[in-house]
């Protein structure tokens, strides 16, 4: 089976460390047993330099022997599909896993991303603060109800859906125990620990190279 390659920056500031969107590759590799490389595009010049790879100029993408991918749901998806620990083989399962996934993507994260940017901005009144609180209140009702997300156990729906929610600001943003127990409950996982460790160390040990430069 071939190596997979997961593309990250050289560096970035410490604000983002263990939160760039490697991590969930990584992440997803570590519970699954994937062996995996992790290689760099430079920071500097990061919207131009890397753009035949992601027309975006984002990180990561991901290389699976001929295969390329960007966005890291699309990533982490191909990544699932590669090992039952990430997600059931069975049709009820994999539907469930796949629509959990979608929904941090596309019910979560499209909202939370936009409101965080506004919160740092300064803004003196974040608009989005009411939909927000919405959306977040309705997950709150179902993981009051249940441990996981899909198919009754751990698998990648949880993995996208708490990387979403574990950002400082929006787990702040209200009181919602059920919630806050399941980012607990799922960062606690040792692989995470892993991954998370080695995307903070990568990125520090860049820092050496660039005070020297």
């Amino acid at each position: 089976m071939s190596e997979l390659v997961i593309w990250t920056f050289d560096w970035v500031p410490l604000g983002p460390r263990g939160f760039v969107r490697d991590l969930r590759l990584r992440w997803a590799c570590e519970e699954a047993g994937l062996a995996y490389a992790v290689r760099t595009v430079p920071f500097d010049g990061r919207e131009t330099n890397h753009l035949m790879q992601q027309p975006f100029g984002q990180v990561p993408f991901l290389r699976d022997g001929d295969l390329e991918m960007f966005e890291s749901g699309a990533a982490l998806l191909h990544l699932a599909r590669k090992s039952e620990r990430l997600m059931p083989r069975d049709a009820a399962g994999e539907a469930a896993t796949v629509q959990w996934m979608i929904a941090a993507l596309n019910s979560i994260e499209m909202v939370s991303v936009p409101w965080w940017f506004l919160e740092i901005s300064g803004a003196k009144e974040n608009h989005l603060s009411g939909w927000m609180g919405k959306r977040l209140d309705q997950l709150e009702a179902v993981l009051r109800g249940r441990e996981w997300l899909a198919a009754g156990r751990f698998t990648a729906a949880d993995l996208l859906m708490a990387d979403v929610l574990r950002v400082p600001k929006v787990r702040a943003f209200g009181d919602r125990p059920a919630s806050e127990s399941y980012i607990a409950r799922v960062t606690e996982r040792p692989a995470f620990a892993t991954a998370h460790a080695a995307q903070l160390a990568h990125f520090a040990a860049a820092d050496a190279g660039r005070s020297a430069s």
